[in-house]
């Protein structure tokens, strides 16, 4: 009885203290560490997850390079047809959020889409991911609502902006104002918050399982996981751009005898407003069954 005691102990000691050597690699692994130091303006520390992303960045400009090579006009390759299928494609989606007025945004957001999606599937090359760290995402979700603010000064002129946060109505104005900063505080945590996790769980099934598991969930974490939130980013700061540069502007509506212009004009808006917001979910599916059954 006092062997079998022993025994027993001794297996949760060595549990007790397997599980707590885990759980410091764990944090270990979760941590932003500083790769070097340049030594300018009291010293600039360059973290791991700057360094990924100037590989991210380098392996993205090679592969453009390389597949941008002898480009053809006449039969093309398979590699610059299938290219050329994957950009329309890409572009033909954003273009049926935004519509011709956000033509010129377009660009911008494909090539976050791109930067994103490769950044979260590094994980398979051993990287750790930099949209795991708070800095990377907040940065880009302040990128995302600059262009957007921007975008729509453009559509609408400096006053037409500012007048913009007294609509519908200006007792709203403090609630639109504060639009401005919760829009990329939840693009940055919701990227952050579920790259983070799914590293987080990666690296427990490396722990706990090393051989099989971590390769089957790491498609799902690290390929379908990586691009669904670089897919939702770039999807909202389309949304948000689309509702800066849509035309506010609606023709007054003539109301029964009796109503005043201002009501009338008030309730032909919220027409105009729903029919918008119908039109555009449909434009929205109609656009992503396109993009998902290639017709």
């Amino acid at each position: 009885m006092i062997i079998v005691a022993v025994i027993f102990l001794f297996s949760v000691r060595k549990e007790a203290v397997d599980t707590e050597s885990m759980a410091e690699e764990i944090i270990e692994s979760l941590n932003v560490d500083t790769m070097f130091t340049i030594p300018v303006f009291g010293g600039l520390s360059i973290t791991e997850s700057i360094v990924v992303m100037w590989i991210v960045m380098a392996v993205i400009i090679v592969a453009c390079l390389l597949l941008t090579r002898n480009l053809k006009v006449e039969n093309p390759g398979k590699v610059q047809v299938a290219l050329e299928w994957f950009v329309m494609k890409l572009y033909g989606f954003f273009h049926g959020l935004v519509g011709k007025k956000g033509e010129c945004y377009i660009p911008y957001f494909m090539c976050l889409i791109t930067f994103i999606g490769v950044a979260d599937m590094f994980p398979m090359l051993g990287f750790k991911p930099p949209t795991k760290d708070l800095n990377v995402t907040l940065a880009l979700a302040v990128m995302s609502i600059v262009l957007v603010e921007i975008a729509g000064i453009r559509a609408h002129g400096p006053k037409g902006w500012l007048k913009g946060f007294t609509k519908p109505v200006a007792i709203v104005t403090p609630m639109n104002i504060l639009e401005i900063f919760i829009k990329p505080f939840s693009l940055c945590m919701r990227l952050m918050g579920n790259m983070l996790g799914g590293f987080a769980i990666m690296e427990l099934l490396k722990l706990a399982v090393p051989i099989g598991a971590p390769a089957i969930a790491s498609l799902y974490f690290d390929v379908f996981d990586g691009i669904l939130q670089a897919f939702v980013f770039v999807f909202l700061t389309a949304l948000y751009v689309q509702e800066a540069i849509e035309d506010e502007e609606e023709p007054a509506a003539q109301g029964p005898p009796g109503e005043t212009g201002e009501i009338s004009k008030s309730k032909n808006r919220r027409k105009i407003r729903g029919k918008r917001t119908d039109e555009k979910l449909v434009t929205i599916a109609r656009t992503a069954k396109q993009t998902v059954t290639g017709k």
